[in-house]
């Protein structure tokens, strides 16, 4: 293990998108850590040290259209085939030849689909809050559309270009704190309250959202850096992610149904939705993650799994590397 773990360092590489900022911290084997919505490399925060700690070089990447990375003004320049390009390099541009990529929330499903278009430089792959599910099913927009009868499912409500934009970017800060809040175990809505995923017909996701008190996880200085970046991109570049799930599913036609084959590790929380709608993704792990070195399920834990519960989630993913193959 290093004696010594230098500072956290950011830089800019060159991506298919434009450029690619990161973070990074430590030297070892590289370990490529993937964020969500609404978020950036900043979620990873609680990672980084340890993982250099233990003798990894973790970089952390801004994704395409959010912070300090590019942001290109097409809809479809955010398909999941270019943020896989993306990941393939940075790992390049790292002077590396393979990475271990971990992802959480749609940084699970960036990560989950680098392993599988890319098994040559990806050799593991780390999944948080939202299961793998191959492609497969129906058109996603059709399935999202039959989704909340009389409301609104909120990725439909995603799907227009300046609609939620319109709706979140006059107070990118308390949107944002209300989005964290309902989806973490300490703020979220009780059981029986309006689910925080769905939208009344013609009104706003907003109006499902807690006020006034931030989770655990959440410090006021932490949810600066979070509004800061978004009040200075806006939100365009990282709902354009939603907005490519059908050509994504166009695209990715060919691996219909295809499993994951390298080592894999997953963990989500009991209150999260993304494990509780998707069960039936994790059940078949047998199947679709026939390399899964383990999977758990954090008790009591809500969606922002790395925040929520760092030093449990820290010590799982130290335990799962060290079984991996150098």
């Amino acid at each position: 293990m290093p004696q010594h773990i230098a500072e956290i360092t950011h830089r800019s590489v060159p991506s298919p998108g434009g450029r690619i900022h990161l973070a990074e911290q430590g030297t070892g084997p590289l370990v490529l850590l993937v964020h969500g919505f609404p978020e950036s490399w900043y979620s990873w925060r609680h990672q980084l040290p340890v993982l250099a700690a233990a003798g990894y070089r973790a970089v952390a990447i801004d994704v395409r259209g959010y912070g300090r990375s590019s942001k290109p003004t097409a809809t479809d320049a955010y398909r999941m085939l270019g943020l896989v390009e993306d990941n393939v390099a940075v790992v390049h541009v790292l002077d590396e030849e393979s990475a271990v990529v971990i992802g959480h929330d749609w940084g699970a499903t960036i990560a989950a689909n680098s392993a599988l278009l890319r098994p040559d430089v990806f050799r593991a792959v780390g999944l948080l809050s939202v299961p793998y599910a191959p492609r497969g099913g129906p058109r996603p927009s059709d399935v999202f559309a039959h989704m909340g009868g009389d409301e609104e499912f909120y990725v439909s409500y995603f799907q227009e270009p300046g609609r939620a934009e319109a709706e979140i970017e006059p107070d990118v800060r308390g949107w944002l704190a209300g989005f964290y809040a309902a989806l973490s175990a300490d703020t979220m809505p009780a059981p029986g309250a309006p689910d925080p995923h769905f939208v009344s017909r013609n009104a706003t996701l907003r109006e499902r959202l807690p006020v006034g008190r931030l989770p655990a996880w959440l410090s006021e200085s932490d949810l600066d850096v979070y509004a800061g970046e978004f009040e200075r991109t806006g939100l365009s570049g990282a709902l354009n992610r939603y907005r490519n799930m059908d050509r994504d599913w166009e695209d990715l036609a060919a691996f219909d149904g295809a499993p994951i084959t390298q080592p894999s590790l997953f963990i989500g929380g009991t209150l999260d939705a993304s494990t509780t709608w998707l069960s039936d993704a994790i059940k078949a792990y047998p199947v679709t993650l026939p390399g899964l070195v383990s999977s758990h399920l954090l008790d009591g834990c809500g969606h922002w799994i790395q925040q929520e519960r760092p030093a449990e989630v820290n010590r799982l993913l130290t335990d799962w590397l060290a079984t991996l193959p150098t």
